[in-house]
């Protein structure tokens, strides 16, 4: 008997690892842009009024994108929607920038032009080798192909 109930509780633990493994937490819309606005307030500079009113956009930018997120887990989503989450977010951007003033528009468009590149452009520059060496980018097809080794 002793078995069987060791064996259950082995297998239940194997269950919720193998669970927890494969399924990481979502953020929530709250976590999501409590850290968006954190990163905008520090490179922008925001006051609180405008951090406030900018939370407000992006939260429910955030509440959209998670719904979105979850159909497409599902496979319930369709490119209407996605269509419209991108017309959202484009908007949402809009709405921003009427809060900013004068710099703030201008470092606001660095920050989108670095998250849709993919990342911050200062941490991607720590694994430079040297100043004079330019960096080839690939582009295409040809970016895919793989490098062969040097001689």
């Amino acid at each position: 008997m002793k078995t069987y109930i060791l064996m259950a509780f082995m297998l239940l633990g194997f269950v919720q690892f193998s669970n927890a493994q494969s399924n990481p937490k979502m953020p929530t819309p709250q976590e999501m842009a409590t850290k968006s606005v954190d990163e905008l307030e520090k490179r922008l500079k925001l006051n609180p009024t405008q951090k406030s009113v900018i939370y407000n956009y992006t939260f429910d930018m955030c509440k959209h994108q998670l719904d979105l997120i979850k159909k497409q887990q599902a496979g319930t989503s369709n490119e209407d929607e996605v269509t419209k989450f991108y017309k959202m977010q484009n908007d949402t951007n809009n709405s921003i920038k009427t809060v900013l003033k004068g710099d703030q528009i201008a470092e606001f468009d660095k920050v989108l032009e670095e998250r849709l590149s993919g990342g911050d452009k200062k941490k991607k520059k720590k694994g430079k080798r040297n100043k004079d060496e330019a960096e080839e980018v690939s582009v295409g097809i040809e970016g895919l192909k793989s490098v062969p080794p040097a001689q």
